[in-house]
Formats: structure tokens, C-alpha cells, sequence
């Protein structure tokens, strides 16, 4: 088992234990540093979905610079059991944790979010099986932040407006293009 780093906000420099699950790779600190900069350190009473939580080191992050409640949704049992030991070790009260099916769990959900973090496992065309649910799972005004094999210019109205590369790793900020 391997372990990944939060970067900034009150848990900052604490490690996570991150499962042994096939595909999962946690977003590296620099590009985590460079998307946080990018939304402001301070994600006050935000409101946030990691929909592919995998390590959920992007959801922690978020819980860490003060967003007031974050879903992380997670299929495989072991990403979701260490997704799990991870909040009671930070005392996350504000982290729920959902295992289950991202696309499903889109499509379904009432609830409405600030931002949402789309870091699926590439080459499965899970970005292109989730876009269609993404207005709503969205507040106006709101941001996705997606991570990929390639660049992503848009899906639909969402537009790029922000992106990077480390490495293998495309990321994105995007926006609605009419807001």
C-alpha cells in the first residue's frame, strides 16, 4: 500500500493510505498545488463530487482548504474501504463516502455541487459516459476540474479555460461557456 500527501489546508502534510486497485494513480502534488491555485486556497462552504475517487486525495484536498461537504463515489471495495479509514483518521465529518457506479451515481443524484473533480481511469471513455449528466450535478457558476490521457478543449458548454501537463497527465478547469 502506498501513500499520497495532502498539500495544503488544515491537513496539510498528512498522508493518506492510498489501495493496491488496478488503474489508480493519485493526482500528483504539483499539478494539486497548480489546480488549488487556480480555484483559490479556500473553497469555503463549497460544496464538491469526486466522481472517480480512487485515492480521493483530490476530495481531501478540497475537504482540507475548507469546502463544507465533499462525496467521494468509489466502485472498487478496497479504494472505498481506504477512502474510508482515511476520513475517521482526519476526522472528515464532512467527507461522505459512496461505493458505487460514478455514471449511476450521476444520473440519480438529486444533489448539486460547486465543483465536481472527473479523474476516471483512462482509455474507458468514462469522461465521455459521465458528460451528459454533468449540468446537472452542477450550481451555476460552477467549475469541473478533469483529468485525462489527452487534452480536453470542451465538453459541450464547458469550456477549458484553465489547463496544464505533467507528464502523461492532461488537467483541466472548466467553466460554462455562457457564465
Amino acid at each position: 500500500m502506498s501513500r499520497v500527501r495532502i498539500v495544503g489546508g488544515q491537513w496539510r502534510s498528512r498522508l493518506l493510505e492510498v489501495a493496491d486497485a488496478r488503474g489508480l494513480r493519485p493526482t500528483p502534488d504539483r499539478v494539486r498545488e497548480t489546480l488549488f491555485n487556480w480555484l483559490g486556497q479556500d473553497l469555503d462552504g463549497e460544496h464538491c463530487l469526486d466522481l472517480f475517487a480512487g485515492s480521493g486525495i483530490l476530495g481531501f484536498e478540497a475537504a482540507s482548504r475548507g469546502a463544507g461537504a465533499v462525496v467521494l463515489v468509489e466502485r472498487d471495495a478496497r479504494a472505498a474501504d481506504a477512502l474510508h479509514k482515511s476520513a475517521k483518521t482526519l476526522q472528515a465529518s464532512q467527507v461522505e463516502i459512496v461505493c458505487g457506479d460514478a455514471v449511476r451515481f450521476a444520473q440519480t443524484t438529486q444533489r448539486k455541487f460547486g465543483g465536481v473533480f472527473l479523474d476516471p481511469p483512462y482509455r474507458q471513455g468514462w469522461i465521455e459516459r459521465v458528460h451528459p449528466w454533468l449540468d446537472s450535478l452542477l450550481n451555476p457558476g460552477g467549475w469541473i476540474y478533469v483529468e485525462s490521457e489527452a487534452t480536453v478543449a470542451n465538453l459541450g458548454d464547458w469550456q477549458t479555460v484553465k489547463q496544464g501537463r505533467a507528464g502523461m497527465v492532461h488537467y483541466h478547469l472548466m467553466r460554462r461557456s455562457q457564465e
